[in-house]
């Protein structure tokens, strides 16, 4: 099918003028709106008035101006019903180019019109063409000459169904709809990934628009291969992570969750001290820093094989450092180092559904703890054990880590029990255990990790309390001569 008659009716004016002219040299006759028409006619291209096709005037301010039967039995009329179309003197029309104004502008001001026809081009699709987004005239004008077939015609109308549910969706938005009854989403695709999770999985990168705040969405890559489904899970969690010091901090995942993680008077040594928690683990990880990457912390970084950098900037000779690893990803990402973790919302799909909570944003605030054992904590140990906190809220439950002052020395995460994660850690940690603190993202529902922990050498225990048996887990580090603090506050990562 080759269009005889096309309604343009943009906000979007890019690449317009040179797809018009295409529209013209195959003597396609152009009706538009007046601000269209407008802009048409500055470039040269005759277009009529849509007045002058209804014979009707634009009302309110210009907020009528396509509503009219005209316009959609033209477009709504099915090939059966031409004829009748022209007892009415209705010309049909055969192509709709249309986009929408910025959905910034909230629900006042959100467009009736473009939608409607838009939804109306999209319903009749056998017959009409909808082009929705200046991204479709390149492919648009290879259809020009031979004609848009039933294939390309149906996915037009469904890109252009997503459109105005996006649009829909951008607005809604702005208006706080979190946990409302009905969920509208507004995403867009950044990437399409070479697979999921595994080989055999097909896979997808989408993005809010417009996105500015610190995170994977708004990273800007400066070399490497293109970001896996498998990368881009561990870069999230990497920077969540790293966002929650002010300090200079170095994290380093495996697998999604932190192999190790550490604070330092230079970021320098905060990457020795986050390494040294597990010397195994890095090998094909990511790695999130919050200060720029000097030529120093990027000779020791290329020591090892990582498969992606994050950080707020790179020095000119950590870039040529860099370079040499082609496939290795480098994320700068602004603000990082700046910026704390933003509140929000988080979404997490099962199967028919789909999950939503708030982020775990809550702040860590040692004043409301309260030591439950005979020893005390020592200003330090709180200090440490804040730390400790801030470390194990990323980690997969169950999970416990181990600190001296402000690094990792034992992680042990994602275990089906806590004294399994506990036992784990210690295994891994060995002697940098010993008078070390051990915090846990939830209470101990026995005294089995306590003791398996006192063992090890540990001088103190942090963790949310709340257990039926909390008194019997009191007792066991009052046994040992451990320090016990309960901060009342879970926090789980599943």
């Amino acid at each position: 099918m080759k269009p005889k008659r096309a309604l343009i009716s943009v906000y979007d004016k890019r690449g317009l003028v040179d797809f018009c002219r295409a529209l013209r040299e195959e003597e396609v006759i152009l009706y538009a709106t007046p601000g269209t028409k407008k802009f048409l006619a500055e470039h040269g291209i005759p277009a009529k008035d849509t007045e002058e096709y209804t014979g009707f005037s634009e009302l309110l301010g210009g907020r009528v101006k396509t509503l009219h039967t005209h316009i959609h039995a033209a477009i709504l009329a099915r090939e059966q019903e031409l004829p009748s179309l022209k007892e009415r003197d209705v010309e049909p029309i055969d192509m709709v180019v249309c986009n929408f104004y910025p959905h910034q502008l909230g629900v006042e001001e959100m467009d009736i019109g473009g939608p409607a026809m838009t939804r109306a081009a999209a319903k009749n699709w056998q017959r009409v063409v909808i082009i929705s987004h200046p991204g479709q005239y390149t492919a648009a004008r290879k259809y020009l000459k031979k004609g848009f077939d039933e294939e390309v015609r149906k996915r037009l109308a469904l890109e252009a169904l997503q459109r105005t549910s996006y649009y829909d969706a951008m607005i809604l938005k702005q208006y706080g709809m979190e946990f409302s009854d009905v969920l509208c989403l507004p995403f867009l695709k950044k990437q399409t990934l070479r697979y999921g999770e595994n080989p055999h999985q097909r896979g997808a990168f989408y993005v809010e628009e417009g996105v500015s705040h610190p995170c994977i969405a708004s990273a800007f890559k400066m070399q490497g291969k293109e970001l896996s489904y498998n990368n881009i899970l561990d870069a999230h969690h990497a920077m969540e992570c790293v966002m929650e010091f002010d300090e200079p901090a170095a994290v380093i995942v495996k697998h999604a969750t932190p192999s190790g993680i550490a604070c330092g008077d230079t970021v320098e040594a905060a990457w020795k001290d986050a390494f040294a928690t597990d010397v195994y683990s890095p090998f094909g990880g990511v790695v999130a820093v919050n200060r720029k990457v000097s030529e120093e912390l990027a000779r020791e970084m290329a020591t090892i094989f990582l498969e992606v950098v994050i950080a707020p900037s790179f020095s000119r000779e950590a870039l040529a450092i860099f370079k040499k690893k082609k496939n290795l990803r480098l994320l700068k990402i602004k603000g990082l180092g700046q910026k704390r973790r933003e509140a929000g919302v988080e979404f997490r799909s099962v199967g028919g559904g789909l999950l939503m909570q708030e982020r775990d944003v809550k702040e860590i605030t040692p004043d409301e703890w309260r030591v439950v054992t005979k020893k005390r904590p020592s200003k330090g140990d709180i200090q440490a054990m804040e730390f400790a906190i801030k470390c194990v809220r990323h980690v997969k439950s169950n999970s416990v880590v181990f600190v001296k002052g402000k690094k990792t020395v034992a992680i042990g995460g994602g275990q089906t029990s806590r004294v399994d994660a506990t036992w784990i850690a210690v295994h891994k940690g060995g002697e940098r255990i010993r008078h070390s603190i051990m915090a846990s993202d939830a209470f101990f529902p026995f005294r089995d990790a306590v003791d398996v922990a006192a063992k090890a050498g540990v001088k103190a225990i942090v963790q949310p309390g709340g257990s039926i048996r909390d008194e019997e887990v009191i007792q066991a580090a009052d046994e040992h001569g451990i320090v016990m603090v309960f901060t009342g506050q879970r926090c789980f990562l599943h």
